[in-house]
């Protein structure tokens, strides 16, 4: 059990959550502040002073008061009304991440719900009834209002639900486990969608995925590296040291043990000045990769420990703040799908390289009887052209932007689109690593010397699901099997262990 405070969430708990490997309580310190803030919301109204969004109109409907026996229907048709997304819906793991997310910001005691409202999301948490959230529909800005609303429209048993494999009505599953819809009160609907909880869920999904493409890259590089008959001169110690980033160092590090042992590379060594870029320089640009991952890590943890309601409630104070604005989350989300389009972009280049025989000195398209076959040409076609979809889809959103809300909201994030393209450019990448998997295993075959016993070790992993190619066959099979061999803890478990690189 991961109980939650409003201050001390990770990614780690996210993800585990996420996984369905954790269930989420509230922490005892976070009760007395839960209710402290709904003790002053009631305080305040009371007084009849307007509030935003409790007594009044949303959005540029700031200016209409709303009579205090209209309070709670005013929440309930917020939550109607804003339930307007379309699209595919956003897979279970992700949605639970959004709700893990929303959850610890509401416990952070400044939004003025009550605790039995928390309760309820984490009720529907930790049974695995998930809401069916459209994907698209957040500017993220005055939070992800849209997808957030579905998850507040089945918290009412109004919405459709993930539940025991299928697509059910809420609250058709509520009434089958002898449960009440919940009942909003107070402020209750506009805290709820009011935040940037979606952004923060899938970007805490797509840095841990990123962090393991970056890790398992390194054994593609060790097959591909080798293949093409690398000098790791470039990754001395001293030379990489004289210039410290962090990443580029732990990156060096990693492929120094890699590659120790090596009779091609020792070879190389002797004849060789100098690699192309899309060798010499991994550790830089690996590094610089890993580097950025780190920053958003950061600005990320601090982003899902943070009150992003609107208004805030502390004591007899109320303020229509601005914390719901993706902005940070989004330029996060931006930066690391650049990163990881440029990370596919350099190992495609060393595709091109290794099938080129003018490049890479072996069979051209990685095959004995060529001409009479293609050998590998093709894969390295599909890296392209998935690199070129990354191309296309890094635009940064938050670049953009489109007024809302009759121009009372007239500068938004684009944060839930920006994290919902990394998503896309993840998957790429993580095929373009599986090609290089591929084509590096396949290099093997024809060197004359030993690779190291680390990229041995994976080279006969790859072998122990495709067999070398002697004559065409389609290649999408062996791509799919190095692709699901990649998300094996096993896997994962080699390169942590040949490489010493891990978190």
């Amino acid at each position: 059990m991961i109980y939650i405070d409003g201050n001390n969430l990770s990614i780690e708990d996210v993800n585990a959550v996420a996984s369905g490997s954790e269930k989420v309580g509230i922490a005892e310190s976070a009760i007395k502040q839960i209710k402290d803030s709904k003790k002053s919301l009631m305080k305040i109204l009371d007084s009849g002073k307007p509030v935003y969004g409790v007594n009044t109109g949303f959005g540029s409907l700031l200016n209409v008061n709303v009579d205090r026996k209209n309070i709670v229907q005013l929440q309930i048709n917020l939550i109607r009304s804003h339930s307007s997304g379309i699209g595919e819906p956003l897979d279970a793991e992700t949605v639970r991440a959004i709700m893990m997310v929303r959850a610890n910001t509401l416990v952070k005691g400044y939004s003025g719900v009550s605790e039995n409202m928390i309760n309820f999301l984490l009720f529907m948490l930790n049974n695995n009834i998930i809401p069916v959230v459209p994907r698209y529909g957040s500017v993220g800005a005055s939070g992800d209002l849209a997808p957030l609303a579905h998850i507040g429209l089945a918290l009412m048993g109004e919405g459709d639900v993930f539940y025991k494999g299928k697509i059910q009505n809420a609250g058709t599953v509520f009434k089958s486990l002898g449960k009440e819809p919940y009942s909003y009160g107070e402020k209750e609907g506009v805290a709820l969608i009011n935040g940037t909880s979606v952004i923060c869920g899938i970007l805490a999904l797509e840095i841990k995925r990123s962090e393991k493409l970056v890790s398992e890259a390194l054994g593609s590089f060790a097959l591909a590296f080798e293949g093409l008959s690398g000098t790791d001169k470039a990754f001395t110690e001293w030379a990489l040291a004289s210039r410290p980033h962090e990443g580029q160092q732990m990156i060096g590090k990693a492929f120094r043990k890699l590659f120790n042992g090596s009779m091609i590379i020792e070879n190389s060594n002797k004849s060789k000045v100098q690699d192309a870029y899309s060798l010499r320089c991994a550790p830089q640009v690996y590094g610089a990769v890993w580097d950025t991952l780190q920053y958003a890590r950061k600005v990320l943890t601090t982003e899902i420990n943070s009150a992003t309601d609107n208004p805030l409630l502390l004591g007899d104070e109320y303020i229509s703040t601005g914390n719901f604005h993706g902005e940070p989350v989004a330029m996060v989300s931006d930066f690391v799908a650049i990163a990881m389009t440029d990370f596919g972009n350099m190992v495609e280049r060393r595709l091109a390289r290794i099938v080129d025989t003018n490049l890479s000195g072996l069979p051209p398209f990685l095959v004995k009887d060529y001409g009479l076959n293609s050998g590998y040409m093709i894969p390295q076609y599909t890296a392209a052209a998935l690199c070129n979809v990354n191309k296309t889809l890094v635009h940064p959103n938050s670049a953009d932007t489109i007024p809302t809300s009759a121009n009372q909201e007239d500068h938004v994030s684009m944060g839930t689109n920006a994290a919902l393209k990394l998503v896309e450019i993840n998957q790429n990448v993580k095929s373009i690593i599986a090609i290089e998997y591929l084509l590096g295993a396949q290099s093997l075959e024809f060197k004359k010397y030993e690779p190291s016993p680390a990229t041995l070790s994976m080279y006969k992993k790859i072998r122990e699901i495709v067999k070398p190619l002697d004559s065409d066959r389609p290649s999408t099979g062996d791509i799919v099997a190095i692709t699901s061999m990649m998300d094996t803890e096993e896997f994962l478990n080699l390169i942590r262990e040949k490489s010493g690189f891990c978190r």
